[in-house]
Parts: C-alpha cells; sequence; structure tokens
C-alpha cells in the first residue's frame, strides 16, 4: 500500500477507474509478492538478483494468474521512474521475465511501453522520463534474447529507437548505440531490410557523428553489397574523407573521456585499415598527421589504447612503423614529464596491453623479442623510458629471454644509439646544452639503466629460472665490475666482449652495487632451494670459483684494482678454508659460516684493505669453532690471554652490520644464530656497547658506520638533473619564496657575539656613522675612503659567511652521523632478537634486562619524532615484550645468581616506582615479574612424571619428599624479600599522589603469584578504611575486589582463614559506608563507587561458598543511607555516576533481601526537580500511548500493587540478628510475577520493611492463613535447610517426612572455588537473579531458566 501512497513523477495520473482497479490488485496480492518490487530497484546489486530471482519463481507457479498482470505493469511502470538507478534494474527484471516467459508477446510488451509514456502526449516534465522508459523498454527486448527471433517487434524496436535518436539533448547518442548491437545480432537478411530504414545515402551525415560512421563499418563489414547499393562506393581513407575522419575520431576521444577506454569506432577503422591494406596510410595521416597535429588529453589516450590495441594485430613490418613513428615518440615524453603521482600516467596501461601481446605469442619468440627491444629502444636522451623492474618480462619464453639478454649485453658493450628512438623535452630543447647532449653522456645513462634491467630480469624469474640466463648475467656483473680484458682466450667468453665506448668509473660502480643487488636476490628470491644452483651449490660458491679461475689467467684477465702480496694469500688461504667447510656441509653450522665467508670473500674486490683483515679473523674463528671441544679452547684462551674467538666473531659481525648492505645483515643473523650459544660475557658487552645511549652519545663508536648515499648521489646526480630539467623553471620560485624566510632565520641564530661590535668599528673607523648634524662630515667622505670601507665590509662579511656556512655544515654532519648511529643500532638490535629467540635458556640474557630498558627509556624522553628513533624504539620494545618478557622458555641455572637476581628485582621495581611515565613504569614491573618467573624455576619441567600444576604458577605440594625436594631446588625465590620490595610499592600506590604505578600491575602481580597477594591483603585492608585519600581507599577496593574473585588466591586458604578475611573485608568496607551519599569531590564519589563494588563481590563470594556471617549492623547502615542517596540522584550531584552508585547500592540491597521500591525509581526518571541540570531539561517526555492501547495487567483480582513491595522484605543468615522485629520474610524475586491466593500485607516504603503485621511466611497455625505456593515453599525449605533447621510445614505435623530436592554436592569447591564475581554482565545477572543471598547456584540457574521461559 505504500507503493501507491508514493507515486512517482513519471507515473501519469490514471483516471478514476483505473485507479480503483489498480487498489483492487493492490488487495489481491500478498505483501511478499509486493516486496519484490521494492527490492528490484535498491542499489545493492545482490539484493536485486535476489529479488528478481525470488519474483520469477513466484510467478512460475501461477502463470496465468493476475499476478503476471501486475508484474509486468509494475515493471513497466518503473522503467520511467524519477530515480535513474532504479530504471536499469526494472530494464534487466522485464529482460529476464521476457525471457523465462516465452509465451508473453513481446510487440504487447512494447505496445504497453508506449501507451504508458507517449512520446506525443508527454508534457515538458514528463519527457525525460518518457524518453528512457521507452529506450530501457527497448533495451530489456533485446537482452531478453528474443527481439532478433520476432520481426515484427524488432522494426517497432527500430523504428522507435530512429525516434529517440532526435532527442540527443537527453539521450546523448545512446539509441544509435542500442541499434548498433540491436544489428549486430541479426540475421544478414533482416539487416539488409533495416539498413535502409537506419541509415541515410549521404556519406556526409555518416561522417558527421562517431554513432553514424560506426553503424556504416558495422554494415560494411557484415552486408557489404547492400551497403554498396546504397550508398555506392566509398573510400573511406581518400584524401577528401581523412579530414571527417579525424574530426569524428576527435569527438569519439572526448564521448570516452569519463570511462577511460577506447572507442569502438576508432578499432573498427583500424580493422578496416588492415582489410583493405591501407594501414600505412591510416596511421600517418589519420593518426600522425591528424590526430598529433593539435593535442589535447583526450586525443592523446585514445591514440595511446589505440597503439596497446592495435599490437596484437600487425605484422613484423607494421610493428616497425608503429615504434618508430611521431605517436612512440609522444608516447615516451608523456611517459618522462608526467610526474608519479599523476593519475593519468599511462605506462601502467601499456604495460597491461604489452603483457596481452606477450602472452598471446608465447609460440612465436620473435614476435616476442622485437616488442621488447621495440619499447627499450624508446629513449630520453639516451636513457629509456620504460622502467627498469617491468613485470610483463614474465611473460617472456625461455628463447626470448636469452636473445633479449644477449641484445642487451651487446647494447652495453657496443651501444647503438642510431637504433634507438631518442627524443628530447621542450624544456631540454628549449636549454639546447651542447654539454648535456654528448654521446658518452647517453651512453652513460643507456648502461645504467641495462644493467639494472639485467638484474631486475634475474628477479622476475620466479622458481622457473633458467640457470643459463642467471649464470650469463652474473658473470658478466662481476666480470666488468672487477676485471678487464688484457688477451682474449676461448676458455673465458667474457675477454671476447670489447667496448666501443671505453668503461669509466662511474659505470664500474653501477656494476658493482648492481652486482651485490644480484647477490641479494639470489639468496632471497630463490628460497625454497636456498641459493642453490642446478649442481647444489650456493651461487655464491659459483661465483667465488669463476673469480679464482680469473685470478689464475693473469696473462689474459687482470683486476681493476690489483691485489697486494697479503691480500693474495687471504684470497687463497679463503678458497682451502672453503674447502674444509666443504667436507663438513651436513652440518648447518658449516654452511652459515661458509655463506660468510663466500661473502666477505666477494667483498675482498670491493674494498680489499677492510676486508682483508675481517677475512683472516673470520678463518681463525671458524677453525677454533669447528674443534671437537670448544670449552677446552676457551680454557686455552684465558689461559693464553687471547680473545676467545666468539668475542673475536662478535667484533666482525658487528663491523658487517656496518655496511648498507641487507644480504650482509641476512648473512650476518644467521652466522649469529649458530654462535650464539658460545656467547660470552665480553661477546655481549660488545653488542650493548653500541646501544646503550649513555656509552656512545658523547663518545666515538668502536666500529665505523659506512653509508654509501654520497656516492650515489654523485652518480645519480647528472642523470636525476638532466630529468628533472622540466620541473625546475617552475619549482625554483616557489622554492626561493619559501625558503627566504627560513635562511633569515638561520643567519640571525648564526651571528656571532662580537660580529655586530665588529662591524660598528669598521663603520665608525670609516666615519660611516655619524650624529644627527653630521651632513658635513659625509660630504667630505672621498672615494679611497669609501673603496678602503667598502673592502673592510666585505672582507668583514664574508668571513661571517664563512662561519655560517661551517656551522651549517657540521650541523648537517651531526644529523647525519646520528641517523647512520641510530640505523645501525637497529640493525645490531637483530642479533639481540635472535639471541632471545634461538636461546632463551641461556644465562646471559638476563643480563639484557636492564640495558633494553635504557635504551627505552631513553628513547622515550628524548624529543626527537623521527622515524629512525620511532622504529628503534618499537623494535626494542617489541622484543623485551614479545620475545623476552613472554617467552615460554627461560634460564633454569639460576642458582649461583639467586641473590644478584633478588638485589635486580628490587632495583627494577624501585626504578618503576620513581619513573614519571607510567608506560616505561609498565616495562620495568614487567620485567621484574619475568625475574620471578625465573626465580620460581620452571618445576613444570621437573615433575614430567604425572604431576599436573593447578593454575599458571600456583603448585600444590607434593605428596613425594623426594618430589617435594626437587620442587624447593627448583625455587629459588625469597619469599620474605619478595613481598618486603612489593609491599614497598603497594606503599607508594597507595599513598603518593602521583604515582607511576598502576592497578594493573599490581593484579597481573596476584594473578601469576597468589602466594605474594596473601602476604599483601593486610596493607590493602589497611588502606580501605583509610579516610584521608579517597582516590587512594578506591585504588584499594578496586584491587581487592579484582583478587578476592580470583580462584587462584582461594587455593592458598583454609576454609577458616578464608572466613576470617571476608569478615575483616565486610568490617573495613561497613566503616567506609557511614560515610555514603556524602561525596564532594570526584576521588570521593569514585570510594563510595568502588566500596558499593566490592560488598556487591563480598556478597557473591559469601553466597557461593555458604558462610555464616551477620550482616544486621550492615543493613541498618545501609538502609539508614537510603534517603541520602535518593536525595542527591533527585538534586543531580555528581550526575555522571550518581544513577551507577543508586543501582549498585540497590544491587546490595537485593542481594540482602530489600526490594528495590518502583515509585523511587520511577520519580527520580520523570518527575523535574528545581535543580535539575540544563541538559536534563532539555529531556522531555516525548509521548504516550492511550489507554487504549496499554496492554492490560493480568493479575487476580486480590492483587494488589502493595503484594509487590511486601515481597521484597530482607532475609537474614543464621546466626544473624533479623532487620525487623520478628519478622521472618521470604526473599523477593525483583521481578512482576503473577500471585494467585495470596492475602493483602501493608505496603513497603523506601525498601523498609514493615513490622506491624505479621508476614504470610511467618511459622503460624492459623487455619486462615493462605498455603503457600509450590515456589514458595521451595524458597522457605532451601531457606531453614541453609540455617541449619529441618523446614516445617505451618499445616502439616513436624514429624512428617518432607520429600525436598538435594542439591548437588561440590566438594571440589572448596579445593578450586569458582570465582564469586561474574565476568560479564554483573550487574544485569544481578537484577534477573533471586536477591536471596542464601540460594546455591543451582537454584539461581532454575530461576533465570524459568523467568527466561516466561514470556
Amino acid at each position: 500500500m505504500a507503493e501507491m501512497k508514493s507515486p512517482t513523477k513519471a507515473e501519469p495520473a490514471p483516471p478514476a477507474e483505473a485507479v480503483q482497479d489498480d487498489r483492487r490488485d493492490l488487495l489481491e496480492h500478498s505483501r511478499e509478492f509486493l516486496d519484490f518490487f521494492w527490492d528490484i530497484a535498491k542499489p545493492e546489486q545482490e539484493t536485486r538478483l535476489q529479488a528478481t530471482e525470488k519474483l520469477l519463481e513466484y510467478l512460475r507457479t501461477r502463470p496465468s494468474g493476475s499476478e503476471m498482470k501486475y508484474a509486468l505493469k509494475r515493471l513497466v511502470t518503473g522503467l520511467g521512474m524519477g530515480r535513474e538507478a532504479a530504471r536499469p534494474c526494472y530494464s534487466l527484471a522485464l529482460a529476464q521475465l521476457l525471457q523465462s516467459f516465452e509465451d508473453i508477446p513481446l510487440c504487447s510488451i512494447l505496445t504497453q511501453i508506449q501507451e504508458k509514456y507517449n512520446l506525443q502526449t508527454a508534457n515538458k516534465a514528463m519527457l525525460r522520463p518518457a524518453l528512457f522508459a521507452n529506450l530501457f523498454g527497448v533495451l530489456a527486448l533485446f537482452q531478453s534474447g528474443r527481439l532478433v527471433k520476432d520481426q515484427e517487434a524488432l522494426m517497432k524496436s527500430v523504428r522507435l529507437l530512429n525516434i529517440l535518436s532526435h532527442h540527443n539533448n537527453h539521450l546523448q547518442g545512446q539509441p544509435l548505440k542500442v541499434l548498433v548491437d540491436i544489428l549486430s545480432k541479426v540475421p544478414e537478411s533482416m539487416f539488409e531490410e533495416i539498413l535502409p530504414k537506419v541509415l541515410k545515402d549521404d556519406l556526409k551525415v555518416i561522417l558527421s557523428s562517431p554513432k553514424y560512421l560506426e553503424l556504416f563499418l558495422l554494415a560494411k563489414q557484415r552486408v557489404p553489397a547492400k551497403l554498396e547499393s546504397l550508398v555506392g562506393s566509398v573510400d573511406l581513407f581518400s584524401e577528401e574523407n581523412i579530414p571527417s575522419l579525424v574530426n569524428v575520431l576527435k569527438m569519439a576521444a572526448k564521448s570516452v573521456r569519463k570511462e577511460q577506454k577506447l572507442p569502438d569506432v576508432s578499432l573498427s577503422l583500424l580493422r578496416l585499415s588492415l582489410k583493405e591494406n591501407k594501414f600505412t596510410l591510416f596511421w600517418k595521416e589519420v593518426v600522425e598527421q591528424g590526430l598529433l597535429k593539435k593535442l589535447s588529453w583526450s586525443t592523446s589516450y585514445m591514440c595511446f589504447r589505440l597503439l596497446g590495441a592495435s599490437l596484437p594485430l600487425l605484422s613484423e613490418e607494421q610493428l616497425q612503423l608503429v615504434m618508430r613513428g611521431d605517436l612512440i615518440r609522444h608516447f615516451g615524453e608523456h611517459a618522462v614529464i608526467s610526474k608519479p603521482q599523476n593519475l593519468f600516467k599511462f605506462v601502467p596501461e601499456i604495460s597491461k596491453y604489452v603483457s596481452i601481446f606477450l602472452e598471446g605469442c608465447q609460440d612465436d619468440p620473435k614476435r616476442q623479442f622485437a616488442m621488447m627491444v621495440a619499447f627499450t629502444s624508446i629513449t630520453n636522451q639516451g636513457l629509456p623510458v620504460m622502467p627498469t623492474f617491468w613485470h610483463v618480462t614474465r611473460f617472456l619464453s625461455s628463447e626470448a629471454l636469452q636473445s633479449y639478454v644477449a641484445w642487451l649485453r651487446d647494447m652495453f658493450l657496443q651501444p647503438d644509439l642510431d637504433s634507438l628512438v631518442d627524443f628530447s623535452t621542450t624544456n631540454q630543447k628549449r636549454a639546447q646544452d651542447a654539454s648535456i647532449n654528448v654521446p658518452e653522456r647517453c651512453v652513460l645513462r643507456l648502461r645504467k639503466w641495462i644493467i639494472h634491467r639485467l638484474v631486475s630480469l634475474v628477479d622476475h624469474l620466479h622458481l622457473e629460472k633458467d640457470d643459463a640466463v642467471v649464470d650469463q648475467v652474473a658473470r658478466f656483473c662481476l666480470f666488468h665490475a672487477f676485471f678487464k680484458t688484457k688477451k682474449a682466450t676461448p676458455q673465458i667468453p667474457e675477454t671476447k666482449q670489447h667496448f666501443s665506448f671505453p668503461l669509466d668509473n662511474r659505470n664500474r660502480s653501477v656494476i658493482i652495487s648492481s652486482f651485490f643487488s644480484l647477490l641479494q636476490t639470489l639468496s632471497v628470491k630463490f628460497r625454497q632451494s636456498p641459493d642453490l644452483n642446478e649442481s647444489g651449490k650456493p651461487w655464491t660458491y659459483r661465483l667465488v670459483q669463476f673469480a679464482d679461475m680469473l685470478l689464475n689467467h693473469s696473462r689474459n684477465v687482470t683486476l681493476v684494482t690489483p691485489f697486494t702480496t697479503q691480500q693474495r694469500q687471504a684470497w687463497d688461504q679463503m678458497m682451502s678454508t672453503l674447502k674444509e667447510l666443504e667436507a663438513q656441509s651436513s652440518e648447518t653450522r658449516s654452511i652459515a659460516f661458509q655463506h660468510l665467508l663466500l661473502l666477505v670473500g666477494l667483498h675482498l674486490f670491493k674494498s680489499p684493505t677492510e676486508s682483508c683483515d675481517v677475512l683472516g679473523d673470520i678463518q681463525t674463528c671458524i677453525k677454533k669453532s669447528m674443534e671437537q671441544n670448544p670449552r677446552r679452547s676457551r680454557s686455552r684462551a684465558k689461559a693464553s690471554q687471547e680473545p676467545v674467538w666468539v668475542d673475536v666473531m662478535v667484533e666482525i659481525l658487528l663491523s658487517l652490520l656496518a655496511q648498507p648492505s641487507n644480504l650482509m645483515r641476512q648473512v650476518v643473523r644467521n652466522v649469529f644464530g649458530h654462535i650464539c650459544s658460545h656467547l660470552t660475557p665480553r661477546g655481549l658487552q660488545l653488542i650493548l656497547a653500541v646501544l646503550i645511549p649513555e656509552t656512545n652519545e658523547d663518545e666515538d663508536d668502536n666500529v665505523v658506520v659506512t653509508d654509501d648515499t654520497s656516492e650515489k648521489q654523485l652518480e645519480h646526480g647528472e642523470d636525476e638533473g638532466s630529468d628533472s630539467e622540466d620541473d625546475k623553471n617552475s619549482d625554483s620560485d616557489m622554492d626561493s619564496d619559501d625558503g627566504a624566510e627560513s635562511e633569515e632565520e638561520d643567519r640571525d641564530k648564526d651571528v656571532q657575539p662580537g660580529f655586530r661590535q665588529r662591524l660598528m668599528e669598521v663603520l665608525q673607523a670609516g666615519n660611516a656613522l655619524g650624529g644627527v648634524d653630521s651632513e658635513d662630515e659625509e660630504e667630505e667622505l672621498g672615494d679611497e675612503a669609501m673603496m678602503a670601507l667598502d673592502q673592510n665590509l666585505s672582507s668583514l662579511f664574508a668571513e661571517q659567511k664563512l662561519h655560517i656556512q661551517a656551522r651549517q655544515e657540521e650541523k648537517n654532519k651531526v644529523q647525519k652521523e646520528k641517523k647512520l648511529r641510530r640505523d645501525f643500532q637497529i640493525r645490531v638490535l637483530d642479533l639481540i632478537e635472535v639471541l632471545v629467540t634461538k636461546q632463551p635458556e641461556h644465562p646471559l640474557v638476563l643480563e639484557l634486562l636492564e640495558p633494553l630498558l635504557s635504551i627505552i627509556q631513553h628513547n622515550m624522553r628524548s624529543k626527537g619524532s623521527s622515524k629512525q628513533e620511532q622504529d628503534l624504539l618499537h623494535k626494542t620494545a617489541r622484543i623485551f615484550m614479545h620475545h623476552l618478557c613472554r617467552a615460554r622458555h627461560y634460564c633454569h641455572e639460576v642458582g649461583p645468581c639467586a641473590e644478584a637476581l633478588h638485589a635486580q628485582v628490587e632495583r627494577l621495581v624501585q626504578r618503576a616506582g620513581s619513573q614519571t611515565d607510567t608506560s616505561v613504569a609498565l616495562y620495568c614491573f614487567n620485567a621484574s615479574l619475568y625475574l620471578l618467573r625465573v626465580l620460581k624455576g620452571n618445576t613444570a619441567k621437573k615433575h614430567q612424571d604425572g604431576q599436573v600444576l593447578q593454575g599458571a604458577d600456583t603448585k600444590p605440594e607434593p605428596k613425594d619428599p623426594e618430589l617435594s625436594h626437587q620442587a624447593q631446588t627448583a625455587n629459588c625465590l625469597d619469599l620474605n624479600f619478595v613481598t618486603r620490595v612489593y609491599s614497598a610499592a603497594l606503599e607508594s600506590l597507595l599513598t603518593k599522589r602521583n604515582s607511576p604505578l598502576t592497578v594493573p600491575m599490581f593484579l597481573s602481580l596476584f594473578s601469576r603469584y597468589p602466594v605474594i597477594c596473601k602476604n599483601l591483603l593486610p596493607i590493602l585492608l589497611q588502606h580501605v578504611a583509610d579516610p584521608l585519600r579517597p582516590r587512594h581507599q578506591a585504588q584499594a577496593c578496586t584491587l581487592l575486589q579484582k583478587t578476592l574473585s580470583a580462584r587462584e588466591l582461594r587455593v592458598c586458604f583454609e576454609d577458616p582463614e578464608w572466613e576470617q578475611l571476608i569478615g575483616q573485608v565486610l568490617e573495613k568496607v561497613t566503616q567506609t559506608l557511614h560515610t555514603l551519599g556524602e561525596a564532594q569531590s570526584k576521588g570521593e564519589h569514585q570510594r563510595e563507587l568502588s566500596t558499593l563494588e566490592l560488598l556487591n563481590s563480598l556478597f557473591k563470594t559469601v553466597n557461593h561458598e555458604k558462610m555464616s556471617v551477620d550482616l544486621t549492623s550492615l543493613l541498618g547502615m545501609l538502609q539508614s543511607k537510603q534517603q541520602k542517596l535518593q536525595q542527591n540522584l533527585k538534586q543531580g550531584n555528581h550526575s555522571s555516576g550518581s544513577n551507577r552508585l543508586y543501582d549498585l547500592y540497590w544491587q546490595a540491597m537485593r542481594m540482602l533481601g530489600v526490594q528495590r521500591p518502583k515509585s523511587e525509581k520511577k520519580n527520580a526518571r520523570d518527575i523535574p526537580s528545581d535543580s535539575q541540570s540544563p541538559i536534563s531539561m532539555k529531556r522531555k517526555k516525548k509521548g504516550f500511548l492511550p489507554e487504549t492501547k496499554k496492554r492490560k495487567k493480568l493479575k487476580s483480582k486480590d492483587a494488589t500493587p502493595e503484594k509487590d513491595a511486601a515481597s521484597g522484605q530482607d532475609v537474614v543468615m543464621a546466626d544473624a540478628t533479623p532487620a525487623a522485629g520478628g519478622t521472618d520474610q521470604p526473599p523477593s524475586t525483583g521481578k512482576k510475577k503473577r500471585k494467585r491466593g495470596k492475602a493483602n500485607t501493608p505496603s513497603q516504603v523506601n525498601g523498609t520493611p514493615v513490622t506491624k503485621s505479621p508476614a504470610p511466611n511467618n511459622p503460624t497455625l492459623n487455619p486462615s492463613t493462605p498455603a503457600k505456593t509450590p515456589k514458595l515453599q521451595k524458597k522457605k525449605e532451601k531457606l531453614s535447610q541453609v540455617n541449619g533447621t529441618t523446614p516445617v510445614s505451618p499445616i502439616e505435623p513436624e514429624g512428617k517426612k518432607h520429600y525436598q530436592k538435594a542439591l548437588p554436592t561440590k566438594e571440589v569447591l572448596r579445593k578450586t572455588p569458582q570465582s564469586s564475581l561474574p565476568r560479564k554482565r554483573a550487574r544485569l545477572s544481578l537484577v534477573n537473579r533471586s536477591p536471596s543471598l542464601f540460594q546455591s547456584g543451582v537454584k539461581k540457574r532454575k530461576v533465570a531458566r524459568k523467568k527466561v521461559q516466561t514470556p
């Protein structure tokens, strides 16, 4: 019915009879059927498809009913809806309906559409919806697949589309597009019949619109004879028609500008030119001479897309024409000048076209090779415009890849600049600097790109790697990086390679960096077969053998930087050590040492002086580490005062980490993982000396951190400068304006204190400064004096300028050193991470706690916010928390150092308490907890034979004396000492005003070590009743609440001790609650909340443990505070938490059996007071239900509102004094119930039990007393059972046996009781459960289950 209330604008107003018919049809259909049409118009595609499927299923069951007629009517109506997004939805639904029910005639649907949306009678406002309704109607008929089979409907649709094509303002050529789609599917005979009606015989009209031209090309493809008879013989690529073709293509490019796709008419013209063998004419005259003359972005992108789409269609000669013409130069210029952040950069899109081309001609490697060479040849002053890392190379076949690598190698050796399609940008042409465009510069740029492309090709080989290609590239890079040819020899093919342009040092440095990048690729990319070639050896080993062969052929090959005698001896000794390691290749440690030795050996060519000493030390360490007894070697080293080999290896690894090489970093991590088990304290101190800020901020580090960025900037400076010449002119002005103010400020800061004084002296010496009346003196100053003054001023300012530059250079140097130091520290942290993860049981791990804390503390205190400092902090914190403090394994041999560890625990706790930042204190506190775990020992490892531990850190005493002795020896924890340490910390938390310690820290301590918690409970009890510090009282109550509810603590107490503790806590809480409702500050209010939460937790513990506690005084005190709390709630004192306090109060009263009065809750919410806050004044009553709409309360006639209040009388426990004189009333259930057969009882006022009349369940023999319901009888029986007496019915004699349901006894409850405080929804569970404090858990579950079942 909602559909009829909101008709769309597209629906014309029907006559009165039609409206009545529509309403009658709506009444006949179900709501489910009508909802289908609402869902069809929704924007979610999944919802639309599901609604359409459900509609079709619904109509299949009733194909001849009124539903079909109504569905067609609704779908036709939806074609012209006002919401544009809904029209295609209804069109698609109508198409699927016509496809499913082929008996529906299409002509009737088309007639219905034209009658509903008549273009002749539609006014101006309804014309646009009517046009779209007709268009989408024809489109629905076509999408159904039946239109091409129905000739009558097809002809009507064509005529309708011809009419719609005249309304171009609204439809924008869409009718002709639909017409072309329809005609492409119809048979040729029908096409010939329709063609004269849709296409005119005037060629000017055909060449005036892209749609007409596309229709002409379609007819020329399918019915050329009929087209020739209609239009005549037409040559589209004649000189007269080429300008019209250019204009049509420009119009087509603008029409698809938003869609960012290739127009269909341009691709059709390309195919026609290929068919008529006129591609050269089309490409040169139409594309290059026509479209590229007056460039626009839409035209350029259409030409680029046409280039990409034409690649699979062209022959080799045509590809050469396309890839060496003006369009490809225009594409290269676009690739150079477009910014990387520009959304319209076309390189990613052309890469997709090239990928399609390469993937489609896998069986033709020549075409693949020609395509790669063509795109590589597009250069800007020698530098190819395509990226070096091009993902399309993964589609190359093996033969094409080898040919392409050979071509790249030949171009590197003998660059053929004439074969390149080189161009210069507009700004480069404007500069016309002859020194830049020299061939040597172009060769340098080309060789630099080629060497990077060769390395990227190896990176793209993935798992299907070709060892021949990898070997060729690696040998090529190694040979030309470090060697040069003296005399060619057939044994070394690289010696036959000659350079047409000599290889300078800049190119050689690029090859060196690319070679080591290739080594990293070989070690990382092929990780499944770890950088092994087909012979089973690492690629580095094979390259070292190749280098050794080159060194041995000294007649034919020589080094660029020849080795000295010592360096050559180090190389030969390394080769002999490799042979020894190869004999022990089964050990993983020998493999790691071999990898390190190979990598350092290859670095001997790059930096021979530094690597020579490192290589000798590594070989010495390897020989000592491979001895049979490393402990004996350590003792020998101590006796001979020689450093242990592990310490030397650590120094070597630190020096290697200083190099900016990721491959070296990975190798160092791998090697250190094999030797960290032999780490000594001195080796650890070498690592920590780099990390601890106090020792390396003011002193020079022992390790020199190398940086290659300056060299790389020199290498790339010239190229990047030439590449960015286009941007310099536009950015220079902005940079100069922005940096003017900052430069002036820096100059003012760098001015020397005596500079102003010297400037005044110079000016006074030259008489440049005078008084007010010193005009005559100024006139007498001659030319010579002025020249002398200028010379003095210029020398003074030149000195000051040099001083400013020196200070700036010193500042930049300090910043650079700091950056390098931070990067080096991040790398060294890898060693700490390896030690903690691979050797967590090593005793030296315990010495990492305080240094790591110092790093964290220093970085959090420092004001630097650079990314490096943040990375260092995050990595240190991750290692400290995740890999160290939360490790599953830890050191067990702590007996000799137990005293030192206890002292360290004390230092860490004191350090946590002295922090100013809570986060740093948390790290220190967690470190102390980790040491407690180490001191306590892993007894689970001792008792694997069958003893099961209870809880995470709590252990029952073993009955076997031998096991008991083992547990005592494993536990080195001094409980008294630790208790004193943490008691001082707890006192600090509960006394200091701004303590960095927090409640969650101690909760973590208490949950892990309940024995310590037991010893700290007296301190918490002491501070619960301390009235001087409300905030600390609240913290103590929170700690007690969370702690007493933990079952780990319950195990540490015997039953009498536990009951005594609960009684003491209740006594302290009772003292604190004397000030309930008198809070004036935020801290006092928080104390009241925490105290009531603790009280409710105690009540649940008492209930769960079935304890006997006297709560009479507590109940009386709470009842006395009721009026005060209610008054505070009305006045709005502490309105943010007053409702919470009031709810907690009544939660406690319910646990004592006192029902919350409903009138109070209603008054507190609805009745406004004078002191109401402005926020609450805005909350007005939104509305109300009339009396006729309210649900009737199903109560018996005798039931009165007073009964509900009277049922909430309080109940006391055994050995407790009654709350009211002589009354013993049943506990209230806290909810509305149907109460049958009860006598009227006086009402309860403000939650206070009424004592004037006896309670209904008072033991009496009065026959007029109504009998109890079974539910009340069960409650009474349960109450008597808890109080220790046998329940006696007031009607039956005492001697009669009562059948009561026995509760399940839970003996395990005493041993491992469950938590008495529920984890979730404590407040809701209190409201839903029975308020009696004496009900068992089984009874509570029964009552809750019954409440759920109650409707």
